[in-house]
């Protein structure tokens, strides 16, 4: 990778704060940010990178917003996080070199642009993924802690008034726990629950060693692994190949009364085949942040079941995230620039 010797001119192509835009120059002087904050959406809340759906640009605010992202060299975001959007500055921007996408699944809004070869050649494409480690390993420890304390059955002898006999809840201690991904969302999964005493294992591809693993697992050993594990934490990102990953064959294998929690995408877990899962108690409790179909449809089953906790894709939402998205952009903005590898770069073959 050539080296950049002039300043990296970089177009806010999402609404990014000032404060934000100079944090980025401050970290790294090397970079440009040219940015137009008439000309993007504003947010709606924290992280609402995509902005305000009902607002619109005139056709000379259009104009304006197309040409000033034609002319970077690198964008922070994806235009209006549309991938039509991605393919048209693409098309017409033979010097952009590196687009870094706000969400941590990014790939998938990669794919969904339909770049060529030549395209997906010459650009370098980044995710945040990691950024959101901490808040969505913090959801997956609540999720299985809510199973292993029974908080189904807590919150219903509440409501109902009734004080049964004691009866014993489970302890993290005492449990093994799988991690099925351990990238930057299942590494900080892993040191979670093994700072809580938990037996983890996770599965990879890799066989490389994550601090707080005890036992790696091979993917194609999956089936197998979760006859003997307590809790199974999915983290994986949506692909080809991870379509369904956890389905029959997994839901047949578990051991009965596992506790499912799913942060990664919800294209990895098949939900038909969870719902009969959850029936019979194979699954004794599943908290979900994410979902095959989003937003979750009014008639989905997983709404009103008893050992379901649905959560409506908000568990990696924080006030902090678009300060650590803006950081990991002038982290890998100077890696640019010297010439090294880019973190969380874009698979472009399997788009993850």
């Amino acid at each position: 990778m050539a080296v950049i010797e002039k300043r990296l001119r970089v177009v806010a192509a999402v609404p990014l704060s000032e404060e934000l835009c100079r944090l980025i120059e401050e970290l790294e002087p090397r970079v440009e940010v040219v940015r137009d904050h008439s000309l993007v959406r504003p947010m709606t809340g924290p992280a609402d990178w995509s902005g305000d759906p009902d607002h619109v640009r005139t056709a000379e605010q259009q104009a304006a917003f197309d040409a000033m992202v034609d002319s970077a060299e690198a964008l922070f975001g994806i235009p209006d996080v549309d991938p039509a959007a991605l393919a048209r500055t693409v098309a017409a921007n033979p010097g952009l070199r590196w687009v870094m996408t706000t969400a941590a699944g990014g790939g998938a809004q990669i794919k969904a642009a339909g770049l060529d070869r030549e395209a997906l050649d010459r650009i370098v494409f980044t995710t945040s993924a990691g950024v959101h480690g901490g808040p969505l390993a913090e959801f997956a420890v609540f999720g299985v802690l809510a199973g292993a304390k029974g908080l189904p059955r807590l919150i219903a002898d509440q409501r109902s008034r009734t004080w049964p006999e004691r009866w014993e809840m489970r302890q993290i201690d005492e449990m093994t726990v799988l991690v099925v991904g351990l990238g930057g969302i299942g590494a900080e999964c892993a040191r979670r629950f093994h700072a809580l005493g938990a037996q983890v294992w996770g599965t990879t591809r890799s066989g490389e060693p994550v601090e707080g693993v005890d036992r790696l697992v091979p993917l194609d050993e999956l089936v197998d692994a979760v006859r003997h594990v307590d809790a199974i934490v999915v983290t994986l990102p949506g692909t080809a190949q991870t379509h369904h990953l956890i389905g029959a064959d997994v839901f047949a294998a578990v051991k009965p009364g596992a506790i499912l929690a799913s942060v990664g995408r919800g294209t990895v877990v098949d939900e038909s085949a969870l719902l009969p899962a959850l029936d019979d108690g194979r699954i004794a409790f599943a908290a979900l942040d994410v979902f095959e179909q989003e937003p979750l449809v009014t008639e989905n089953a997983l709404w009103s079941h008893p050992s379901v906790l649905v959560s409506p894709h908000t568990a990696a939402l924080s006030s902090k995230e678009e300060e650590r998205i803006a950081r990991r952009f002038a982290e890998n903005a100077a890696r640019l620039i010297d010439g090294q590898p880019l973190r969380a770069e874009v698979d472009t073959v399997e788009f993850y």
